[in-house]
C-alpha cells in the first residue's frame, strides 16, 4: 500500500505572509497542534536567520513530539564554497534535527541572473550539500525551486538539477510551483515525465498565486506524488500557499487516502487556533472548515437538506469538527424555520443543566466580538462561574492608567494605579511599565503577590491585538488575546471592549485568574461534553409542525 506524507511549512511559509509574526510561543504551540493533527513533517524555519529562529530550534530540543518530524529549512552551500565552512550548512546541523529541507533552483534563469554562478556550479552546489547532510545521519528533502517554470524553459537541465540531488542520497525531492503560475494538467504532464526520470519518492509545493494551489496540489497526487507540502489556512507570501486544511479533507474524502481519520474531526478547531495565533481573521467562505462551508440559506437549498444532508453537501461537516448552519432569511421557506426550531429546542444532558446558560453566554459573547479558540482560560472560567464553582480571588475597585510625556523629553513615562479588595482587605498598589498594559500587570501582580505569592510563577508569553471593524477608525472594537504559562501549562485569555485598556485588562485578570485556581477547581471535562453533546428534539418538532403561525414561530 502506498504511503503519503503531508509536510505542513507554516511557521516559515505561512509566515512570509504580510501581517503575520509568529512568536517564538507560537510556534511551540503551533508544533504541538500539527503533531496532534498527525502532520508528517513540520518545517520549523531556518535556523541562523534571526534570533527568534535561533531561539525556536534551541526550545525544540525539549519538545516531545508523538507523531511528526521537525525539518530545518536551508538552501544549498554557497556558490564557489566548501560545503562545511558554509554558515548556511552549518546552521542546519546546529538545529539538530532529525530532517533537512534543502532548496536549490532548478530554472536556469535563476541561477545565472539571481545566484549569479554557472549552471555547471549549481550541480555541484547542489550535489555536494546533499551528499554532505546525508553522510551526517540526516533525512534530506530536495525542494526544487522554480521547478515548473525551469523545466518549460529548458527541460534537460531542470531535469540535471534533480537528478543529482536523487543521486546524491535525497529522499524525497519536491518540485516546487514557487511563482503559483502553472495549471493542473501542466503539473500532471511534468510530474509524468519526472517520474521516468527518477525513481525516488516525488512531492509536491504550490503556490496559490494564480488560484491553482489546491488543485495542483491534489493532481499531483493523482498523477504519482507522494509528498505534498502546504500551510494551514493557505497562508503564505504573495496570494498564499496551498492550504492543509481542504487538501487533507480531499486526500481523506476524495482521494480515499485515509490519513489522519482519528484527527480529522480537530481540522476545523486547529484552523481557527492558528488563525487566532497568526492574528488574521478566519475566512468563512474557507472550504471544509470555513463557517460558511456548510451552511444553508436558500429555502429550496434548506428543504432539501433537512430530507437528507447528502443533497446539498459533498462531505459530512462533523468528520472535519465543522457544523451544519440553516439561515433564516427573507429566502427562507417553511423548512428553514423549521430546522432553525430545531437547533433552537436543545435538549441538554440531565446532569448539567447549567450547560444551557453556558450557551447562551457563549452566543451572547460571540456577538460582541469574543472567541474562545486560543482562549481555554477565559472559557473555562465562564463555566467555573455557572457551575457555581468559581470563588473569585478579588475584586476589582478602580484602576488608573497615566501616560505623561513632556514635550521637550524623549521618554514616555507610564504608571498605573490598581485598588483591589481581596476577602476583606483593600489593597492599592501602584507600578510603572513600558507600556500601559505592562504597567497594569506590574500593579497587579504586586497587589496579589504577598497574598498569592505563586503568582510569581505565571509568565505573560503573548499579548495580541485584533481590530474587529476597520471602519470605526480608533474607536474601534478590539479583541485583545494573551497567553500565559506557569512551567509547562499554557493557556490563553481573551477580552473584547472599544477600549484597547479595558480589553487587555479583562483578558488579564482572566489570565492571572485561572493561574492562580486551575488546581483550585473540578475538571470540567464532562461540562464541555455536556456541552457538545446537544440534540436537535426533531420528533417534538415534526409533531407539532401544525402549531406553527405564518411567521413560522410556535
Amino acid at each position: 500500500m502506498k504511503k503519503y506524507y503531508v509536510y505542513d511549512t507554516t511557521l516559515r511559509d505561512g509566515a512570509q505572509r504580510e501581517g503575520i509574526s509568529f512568536s517564538v510561543s507560537d510556534k511551540i504551540e503551533i508544533v504541538q497542534l500539527l503533531d496532534a493533527l498527525g502532520i508528517d513533517y513540520i518545517e520549523g524555519g531556518w535556523p541562523g536567520s534571526n534570533p527568534k529562529d535561533i531561539e525556536f530550534f534551541d526550545r525544540l530540543k525539549d519538545l516531545s513530539l508523538k507523531h511528526a518530524k521537525v525539518s530545518a529549512f536551508g538552501s544549498t552551500r554557497h556558490a564557489n564554497k566548501d560545503v562545511e565552512a558554509d554558515d548556511n550548512v552549518k546552521a542546519l546541523l546546529e538545529a539538530k534535527t532529525p530532517v533537512v529541507t534543502i532548496v536549490g533552483k532548478s530554472w536556469d534563469f535563476h541561477v545565472t541572473q539571481a545566484l549569479g554562478t554557472t549552471l555547471e556550479e549549481n550541480l555541484h552546489m547542489i550535489a555536494d550539500t546533499v551528499a554532505y547532510l546525508k553522510a551526517k545521519g540526516l533525512e534530506v528533502i530536495y525542494d526544487a525551486e522554480h521547478f515548473f517554470d525551469g523545466f518549460f524553459n529548458n527541460p534537460d537541465y531542470a531535469l540535471q538539477t534533480i537528478r543529482v540531488a536523487a543521486d546524491n542520497g535525497a529522499d524525497t525531492v519536491v518540485l516546487c510551483d514557487t511563482n503559483g503560475g502553472t495549471l493542473p494538467l501542466d503539473v500532471k504532464k511534468v510530474i509524468e515525465a519526472v517520474k521516468k526520470e527518477i525513481d525516488v519518492p516525488l512531492g509536491i509545493h504550490a503556490h496559490n498565486d494564480c488560484g491553482m494551489g489546491d488543485a495542483n496540489s491534489i493532481i499531483a497526487l493523482q498523477s504519482g506524488a507522494v509528498h505534498v507540502q502546504g500551510t494551514i489556512n493557505g497562508y503564505g507570501e504573495r496570494c498564499g500557499n496551498a492550504d492543509l486544511c481542504c487538501i487533507i479533507p480531499n486526500m481523506y474524502f476524495k482521494l480515499n487516502i485515509k490519513k489522519f481519520k482519528p484527527q480529522l474531526k480537530e481540522l476545523t478547531r486547529i484552523s481557527k487556533v492558528v488563525a487566532e495565533l497568526a492574528n488574521m481573521i478566519p475566512l468563512d467562505g474557507q472550504p471544509y472548515v470555513g463557517r460558511n462551508a456548510f451552511t444553508h440559506k436558500g429555502g429550496i437549498h434548506v428543504d432539501a437538506v433537512v430530507k437528507h444532508a447528502r443533497t446539498y453537501e459533498h462531505a459530512n461537516p462533523e468528520e472535519v469538527g465543522n457544523k451544519r448552519r440553516i439561515l433564516v432569511s427573507e429566502l427562507s421557506g417553511k423548512s428553514s424555520i423549521l430546522s432553525k426550531a430545531r437547533d433552537d429546542e436543545i435538549q441538554l444532558i440531565k446532569n448539567y443543566p447549567e450547560a444551557r446558560e453556558v450557551l447562551q453566554a457563549i452566543k451572547k459573547m460571540e456577538h460582541e466580538g469574543y472567541q474562545f479558540e486560543g482562549a481555554e482560560g477565559s472559557f473555562e472560567l465562564l463555566i467555573w462561574k455557572t457551575l457555581k464553582t468559581y470563588n473569585p480571588l478579588f475584586k476589582l475597585e478602580g484602576f488608573r492608567v497615566i501616560l505623561d510625556k513632556e514635550r521637550r523629553g524623549n521618554d514616555l513615562y507610564i504608571e498605573a494605579t490598581v485598588k483591589l479588595k481581596v476577602g476583606e482587605r483593600s489593597v492599592h498598589t501602584v507600578a510603572e511599565g513600558n507600556g500601559p498594559v505592562n504597567a497594569l500587570d506590574n500593579a497587579l501582580r504586586k497587589a496579589l503577590e504577598e497574598i498569592y505569592p505563586e503568582i510569581k510563577n505565571i509568565k505573560l508569553v503573548d499579548y495580541k491585538v485584533r481590530v474587529l471593524d476597520g471602519k470605526d477608525g480608533t474607536g474601534a472594537k478590539v479583541r485583545v488575546l494573551i497567553t500565559s504559562q506557569n512551567g509547562n501549562k499554557r493557556w490563553g485569555t481573551v477580552g473584547v471592549s472599544e477600549n484597547l485598556i479595558e480589553a487587555s485588562w479583562v483578558a488579564l485578570v482572566d489570565s492571572i485568574e485561572y493561574g492562580l485556581l486551575c488546581k483550585r477547581n473540578p475538571a470540567v471535562d464532562d461540562f464541555k461534553k455536556a456541552i457538545s453533546d446537544i440534540t436537535w428534539e426533531e420528533e417534538y418538532i415534526d409533531k407539532n409542525e401544525h402549531l406553527l403561525d405564518n411567521s413560522g414561530k410556535f
